[in-house]
């Protein structure tokens, strides 16, 4: 995957292709091209993130379903990832809030800054 010529992202696809390249070279030595290309990726990932995350405000539980959607995943893929099938849908139904560890794994898991995971919203 030599020479790639990379553009702004514009898509899911192409965020994708971007952070699975970005992984790739992530530990790319200064001064080469796959760490000039590291630091390239590294922009424009940033750049579409933050044109996503400009959305209107929404509470940490919707954009949670938001991008399980995006990523095509279940509730499920998150208690796979959480360990714990009850407790995530528990969070996912507004009865009980996210905790640390939930918002460390989903944050990575559906690539949503933490602090976004952290504003406060309401249970019912």
């Amino acid at each position: 995957m030599k020479n790639n010529q990379w553009f702004l992202i514009e898509n899911e696809k192409d965020y994708q292709k971007a952070t699975t390249r970005l992984e790739q070279v992530r530990e790319a030595v200064k001064g080469t091209s796959e760490h000039k290309e590291k630091l390239l990726l590294a922009f424009l990932i940033s750049e579409y993130e933050k044109k996503l995350w400009d959305l209107p405000e929404l509470d940490p539980i919707e954009l949670i379903k938001i991008r399980m959607e995006d990523f095509g995943y279940k509730p499920i893929d998150l208690a796979n990832e959480y360990g714990d099938k009850g407790t995530v849908s528990k969070v996912l139904n507004y009865k009980k809030p996210l905790s640390l560890t939930m918002i460390r794994i989903f944050s990575k898991m559906l690539n949503i800054p933490s602090d976004s995971l952290t504003k406060e919203y309401q249970l019912t």
